[in-house]
């Protein structure tokens, strides 16, 4: 017997019958042989990992647009900490964690620079819309691997897809990380936002304090216990109402206090303008765009080419790249 059949095995013995067991993947596009040491979600796992539109997560914003402090989060830390919370939900409720991974791991590869700004800047511009969840599914679909993407499994590709949006994922670990993923960013973001000053402890709303807790620690603890509390007596994920209920109003208060304030709109409109800018060039010269990028242009139309190439790029690659198209050398200094 394989390494990876002892695994499969005990998947059969200790997880829920809920549970996405690797041995009934609905598979790959492109088949493959099976791997003697890894399960099919392991091996999809790995496949992100090592992936370049991974790595480039670290240089993505989460919510301060380039932060220059050590401790804001980016979205490889946002990724990770979502990834966390998802394989512990999933442990948890005796799910698949190893898909739950997966999934979590790659969620965000689609993201732009400069976070949710650079999406909507996308998203205005491009007469068929951008979401960076759909951006997500084609990175490990189309871009990534030279163009041949990462022929991941049908359960993950499905996750990553569904993992915000009105559609649920198909399976349980899918949804672990949907939630995860909430959980994550709205208690990172009031962290971030406190360490930059922008909100105090004291600001939260205190009916939401009352009900998750006074900390970073026990807010995430609270919401974490509450998803298993719910999920382990219905045939769905999801949280107990109270804490929803909370959850939902530290959001609205996000939003209203940190995401769209005065600080913020200045930052917005210059992510908007260098990602409306770099659009306009690369659409008059779409032949200085890198040649992996022109192939996909030949074959889908330059249009879609441009979205993917900037859609990619880092933030600060991204500022690099307008900085060397539009302002003259002797000016960048300054």
């Amino acid at each position: 017997m394989s390494i990876r059949e002892m695994l499969e095995e005990r998947e059969q013995q200790t997880l829920s019958p809920r549970a996405m067991h690797s041995v009934r993947t609905r598979g790959r596009a492109m088949p493959i042989s099976p791997d003697d040491l890894r399960t099919e979600y392991q091996r999809d796992r790995d496949r992100i990992l090592h992936c370049k539109s991974f790595r480039r997560l670290k240089g993505k914003t989460q919510v301060f647009l380039a932060p220059q402090g050590d401790h804001y989060r980016t979205r490889l830390t946002h990724t990770l900490e979502v990834t966390q919370v998802a394989r512990t939900l999933a442990r948890s409720l005796q799910l698949n964690e190893d898909l739950a991974e997966a999934i979590a791991l790659g969620h965000d590869l689609g993201h732009t620079p400069f976070g949710h700004a650079g999406e909507s800047a996308l998203n205005s511009l491009v007469k068929a819309g951008f979401e960076h969840r759909e951006q997500s599914r084609r990175v490990v679909e189309r871009l990534e691997n030279n163009g041949i993407g990462l022929n991941l499994t049908y359960e993950v590709i499905d996750g990553i897809e569904h993992h915000s949006g009105p559609v649920k994922p198909q399976t349980l670990e899918g949804c672990c990380v949907h939630l995860a993923d909430r959980i994550a960013y709205i208690n990172h973001d009031i962290d971030d936002a406190v360490r930059a000053g922008i909100i105090t402890e004291e600001d939260l709303p205190r009916s939401a304090v009352r009900q998750l807790g006074e900390s970073h620690g026990e807010r995430i603890s609270q919401m974490i216990h509450s998803v298993i509390s719910y999920s382990s007596r219905h045939d769905e994920v999801n949280m107990e109402k109270d804490d929803w209920d909370a959850l939902m109003e530290m959001r609205t208060f996000l939003f209203s206090r940190v995401y769209s304030r005065d600080w913020a709109q200045g930052e917005v409109e210059k992510t908007r303008n260098i990602v409306a800018s770099l659009l306009r060039h690369y659409m008059d010269h779409p032949t200085e765009i890198p040649n992996e990028y022109l192939v996909i242009g030949y074959q889908e139309g330059m249009e879609r080419a441009i979205i993917d190439f900037i859609a990619g790029m880092t933030d600060i690659y991204a500022i690099k790249m307008y900085q060397h198209i539009f302002i003259p050398p002797f000016f960048t200094d300054i």
